[in-house]
């Protein structure tokens, strides 16, 4: 039986990484909410107040007393999450430990759990050498896949378009979705924050390590932000040089789209007109006044019909040829409607013309 925990590197650990039967983030809550690797389970050491206390004493005491005190607090905390998450735990269970630099906290955990006779496992350098590991892969990674993207003016469908890729098998990296925005000024969802920029890099390095490089990835023409995430340098400037499908949807479905997606903003027409107020300096007051009472009145189609036209296509215009290549020679993707068989036939036609 081993008394001490091994100590590896994540570069050794990451082939094996879902081999583990719990990674655990010894951190305290708030940083695991800000990020973390994929799969972890929280069970801090030291709480976020319990954290606090400590890195005061040490700075206004000194390091001697601050170690008293954040060790009894440690050895309760770890006491308490033997006691509750891994009292059912088999000799054989093993766990990876990790916490920001790989020092006392996720050590303390580690040894316990190894001198009980669980073949526990800590990160070197926690998870700082985690991070400096996601950021080098997103600087190479993504040069390794073949992109295709596809393009569209707002509400033309892009992202039930990729959904529907995903559906049937194909490879997506949607942006969107992990970044929990649409990608406007609209883009906000009412029911999600968006994640850390962090944890954005973690989900995409996630997802990316996943793929086969020898099939395409599907994906959307995004701006270099997404709300108020960067998408990583590497990343947009390959996309940016990929082939295109440049999707089109007659106007009026346009319209009927965006009302689906946007419904919350509908019901709220306040919360709407603080978002438009926010393209006064593009579009001049006397324009911003009229939408405001548009959404007042309720004629949300006439509202989303003025914005396609005003805003969002004049945009979309000067954007897409000014950073993507291959749009001139993108194969066309109509869509007549907005039913799913619709969408089925479009991917159908992506699928074929992307093995041609």
């Amino acid at each position: 039986m081993k008394k001490y925990p091994a100590l590896l590197r994540f570069a050794d650990l990451l082939p094996a990484l879902e081999q583990f039967d719990a990674i655990i983030d010894a951190r305290s809550p708030a940083e695991f909410a800000l990020d973390h690797i994929p799969g972890a389970i929280n069970c801090p050491v030291l709480d976020d107040d319990e954290r606090h206390r400590v890195g005061t004493l040490y700075k206004q005491t000194g390091a001697f007393e601050a170690k008293k005190l954040g060790a009894a607090l440690i050895a309760r905390n770890i006491a308490h999450h033997i006691d509750t998450a891994f009292i059912d735990k088999p000799q054989d269970w093993k766990p990876l430990i990790y916490c920001w630099r790989g020092g006392n906290r996720s050590g303390a955990m580690a040894l316990i759990l190894a001198r009980v006779g669980w073949p526990a496992v800590q990160l070197d350098g926690g998870y700082k050498e985690y991070r400096r590991h996601v950021n080098a892969e997103l600087a190479e990674l993504p040069l390794r896949f073949q992109f295709n993207v596809i393009c569209g003016p707002t509400g033309s469908g892009k992202s039930r378009l990729l959904q529907t890729l995903a559906n049937a098998g194909e490879q997506v990296l949607d942006l969107e979705k992990l970044a929990a925005h649409r990608g406007s000024v609209l883009g906000n969802l009412p029911t999600e924050q968006q994640p850390s920029q962090k944890k954005f890099e973690t989900d995409i390095w996630q997802t990316l390590r996943q793929f086969d490089a020898q099939k395409v990835i599907y994906i959307e023409s995004e701006s270099k932000k997404i709300g108020d995430l960067r998408v990583p340098d590497a990343l947009m400037t390959h996309m940016r040089q990929a082939a295109c499908f440049s999707l089109e949807l007659p106007h009026d479905k346009r319209i009927q789209l965006l009302m689906q997606d946007y419904q919350h903003f509908l019901n709220d027409p306040g919360l709407l007109n603080k978002q438009l107020s926010c393209l006064l300096q593009l579009h001049g007051r006397e324009k911003i006044a009229r939408w405001h009472q548009l959404a007042a009145n309720g004629e949300m189609d006439v509202l989303v019909g003025e914005l396609l036209a005003d805003h969002y296509d004049p945009a979309y215009s000067r954007s897409i040829e000014r950073n993507f290549s291959r749009i001139k020679d993108a194969a066309i993707i109509r869509l007549t409607d907005l039913s799913e068989s619709a969408f089925q036939v479009a991917a159908a036609d992506v699928i074929r013309l992307t093995q041609i």
